[in-house]
C-alpha cells in the first residue's frame, strides 16, 4: 500500500509528515522507524500525523525517529501547521492539541511559524546546569568554544547517566554570544545524536538565559540549522509565561513510498 508523504523542516530540524485526518494510516514502531531512516528510509529526526480533533483545528501526533511516541517537538509543531496551512486548514491564527496540552500559532508575514509554547513553573537549578520542561525535559549546560565542543559524546554521556537513562532527557549546550543573543548546541533523545536544531530545546536555553529579573524577554537564538527567537514574560525567579518560539518551517518535498 502506498503512503503519501511529505518532508519538511525547520532549521534543520527535519520530519515526515503524514495527513492522517481520515484515520486511515495505522502506522507500526518499526514502520515510522523505518521511514526515518536515513539510508533506508526516507530519512528525519521524527514523524507527525495531522489528525482530527473536535474542537481543534488539528491534533499533532510526534514519534521519534526510533518509532516511539515522543513528546512535544517545538520545531516539529511549527512544521505541522505550515503543512496544515498547504493542505486547506487556512487560519489566521491555529489552536491545535499536542502531546503537552493546547497550543496556539500562526504563520508571520515573512513565512515564520510562532507557537505559542507551555507555561514553565520551575527551573531546576544544579550547580553548573539547569533541568526544565517546555514540553520536553531538558538539560542546559553553558559551554565555550561551542563549535568545537563534543556535543554527541558529552550529551551521550548525560542522557545515559543513572539520573536520566531510564527516562531520558535532552541535552543543550549554550554559548551567550551577547545579553540577547545565544548559539545553541542539542542532542535528542529518540534520536540520539545531534540534531541541526531543537525547538524545544532553545526554548529551555532562551529560558535558563533570561535577562530580566522580570517581564518580557526576546531572545535570538543561533544553531547549525538557521536562525530562531523566543520570546516570554518573566513572573517571578523561576517562573515564565506567554512563551513563544518562532522561526522558518519550509516544505522541502513530497512522494509516496510503499508501505
Amino acid at each position: 500500500m502506498k503512503l503519501h508523504f511529505y518532508k519538511y523542516q525547520g532549521t534543520g530540524n527535519d520530519f515526515v509528515l503524514i495527513d492522517n485526518r481520515d484515520g486511515q494510516w495505522q502506522l507500526s514502531t518499526e514502520q515510522v522507524a523505518r521511514l526515518c531512516q536515513r539510508r533506508f528510509g526516507i530519512g528525519a529526526d521524527g514523524l507527525m500525523e495531522l489528525r482530527s480533533e473536535a474542537g481543534f483545528d488539528f491534533r499533532m501526533m510526534y514519534y521519534n525517529a526510533d518509532g516511539r511516541e515522543g513528546s512535544m517537538c517545538g520545531n516539529g509543531g511549527r512544521c505541522l501547521v505550515k503543512f496544515a496551512h498547504y493542505v486547506g486548514i487556512h487560519k489566521s491564527d491555529y489552536r491545535f492539541i499536542a502531546s503537552d496540552g493546547e497550543h496556539l500559532a500562526s504563520i508571520e508575514p515573512n513565512g515564520w511559524v510562532r507557537l505559542k509554547m507551555k507555561d514553565v513553573p520551575s527551573v531546576m537549578r544544579n550547580g553548573n546546569h539547569d533541568v526544565l520542561d517546555t514540553g520536553s525535559p531538558h538539560f542546559v549546560k553553558q559551554v565555550q568554544n561551542i563549535r568545537d565542543y563534543a556535543v554527541v559524546a558529552e550529551g551521550r554521556h548525560i542522557r545515559y547517566s543513572d539520573e536520566y537513562k531510564a527516562q531520558g532527557v535532552n541535552v543543550n549546550f549554550v554559548e551567550p554570544l551577547s545579553s540577547s543573543r545565544i548559539f545553541v548546541r542539542t542532542y535528542e533523545r529518540g534520536v540520539e545524536d545531534e540534531t541541526l536544531s531543537c525547538g524545544t530545546g532553545v526554548t529551555a536555553a532562551a529560558i535558563v538565559n533570561a535577562h530580566n529579573d522580570r517581564g518580557f524577554n526576546h531572545v535570538d537564538i543561533k544553531t547549525l540549522g538557521g536562525e530562531l527567537y523566543v520570546e516570554y514574560d518573566r513572573k517571578g525567579d523561576d517562573a515564565f509565561e506567554d512563551i513563544w518560539l518562532a522561526g522558518p518551517a519550509q516544505k522541502v518535498f513530497d512522494g509516496f513510498v510503499e508501505l
